[in-house]
């Protein structure tokens, strides 16, 4: 498993890093602001090489119960939901601090599970964090535990992680555990368990391999780990999971700190038109010459270019393009209904306000969004 050569994170060109609770967050003093104050250094020194970076943290229910002296066994749902409600603010806040020195803005972007299941919430939220991060923003990511009940609960910050880094594309995500790698058993239970340090491919063996939670404080096990190194995988972006207790994380990940590389074969870009290709169109979106010529030099396709539409599909629902002469170009995510597509169709992006009465998107199927 240990033929392909490791990624370095020094190459990332858009990095997503997943905090646990028990790194983040001590059961008797809380917030471990010294080692928050050192990841706010990787990070700085990230984003001066170029990388985009986003957070995907843990750790606001761990930081709302130590506030509010909460017990430290199973919480109700309700007692967890407030215990976020109070370690969120003050975990965005930390963050907010320990950034700022280094002259970087960060935002909180609270999810659930059905903001990535649901087409038009996935596109909403790329497109958010895709302006975040061109303004040189740092996301902070967290599942919305104040809102989110058993049955819309990704459960665990690892398959959280792997979903972002998906949605933004990225091509490295890290995964800070209290673990330094993907064992072949629990190495607290088993002597003779071998760590691997890069995994070509993720086989059913290997699978059977992982095991359960080893911390009181985080949910995510190595079988969470394994599930998030699938959707990573997948989408085109290689995955590490190491132990994130030293201080500067990163900078000992490329020192050689020790931890396992789940690497991808695919590019991120590529792996999404894949997924784009897949699907079947809800309707066409057929557009002029113009468009056409536009379109073959990376351009997004805006109204202006469009001809016709034809299908009942909504926002976030993949359509076919039709060229001139009934030819199919390709296909695409639709940011408007079929509706709106049709009223808006042939006019300038600028007059999509006064046409639909509210301020919509410039483009009508965004670059990111199609393949020809």
């Amino acid at each position: 498993m240990d033929t392909v050569k490791a990624p370095d994170i020094r190459a990332a060109k858009r990095l997503v890093i997943k905090i646990g609770s028990a790194l983040l967050v001590d059961r008797v003093s809380g917030l471990r602001h010294d080692w928050l104050a050192a990841l706010a250094l990787d990070v700085a020194e990230a984003k001066a090489r170029g990388t985009d970076v986003v957070i995907v943290s843990s750790g606001s229910i761990a930081l709302g119960r130590t506030v509010l002296g909460l017990p430290h066994a199973e919480l109700a749902l309700e007692q967890s939901q407030a215990a976020a409600a109070v370690g969120q603010i003050r975990l965005a806040r930390a963050y907010e601090e320990v950034l700022a020195p280094h002259g970087i803005v960060t935002g909180q972007v609270l999810v659930t599970l059905e903001d990535t299941q649901d087409r038009r919430r996935y596109l909403n939220s790329r497109a958010t964090m895709e302006t975040l991060l061109g303004l040189g923003v740092v996301p902070i990511v967290n599942e919305n535990d104040t809102v989110a009940t058993d049955e819309i609960r990704y459960g665990d910050n690892d398959r959280l992680a792997a979903q972002i880094a998906v949605t933004v594309g990225a091509d490295q995500l890290i995964l800070l555990s209290d673990v330094d790698g993907f064992y072949s058993a629990n190495p607290k239970e088993d002597a003779s368990a071998v760590r691997f340090d890069v995994v070509e491919k993720i086989t059913p063996a290997l699978e059977a391999m992982a095991g359960d939670p080893i911390s009181g404080l985080s949910k995510g096990g190595m079988k969470t780990k394994v599930m998030a190194a699938k959707t990573a995988v997948a989408g085109g972006c290689a995955m590490a999971i190491m132990e994130g207790s030293v201080l500067r994380p990163l900078q000992a990940l490329a020192h050689g700190a020790a931890r396992t590389w789940f690497v991808s074969q695919a590019d991120p870009q590529l792996a999404r038109k894949r997924w784009i290709n897949a699907m079947k169109p809800r309707g066409e979106v057929h557009v002029d010459a113009g468009a056409v010529a536009a379109l073959r030099l990376g351009k997004s396709l805006l109204p202006a270019g469009v001809s016709g539409v034809s299908g009942a599909f909504g926002r976030g629902d993949p359509v076919a393009i039709v060229g001139p002469g009934g030819a199919v170009l390709g296909k695409g995510l639709v940011r408007y209904t079929a509706v709106e597509a049709r009223a808006i169709a042939g006019h300038k992006s600028s007059e999509i306000a006064q046409i639909l009465g509210s301020v919509g998107r410039a483009a009508l199927i965004h670059r990111d969004d199609m393949v020809l």
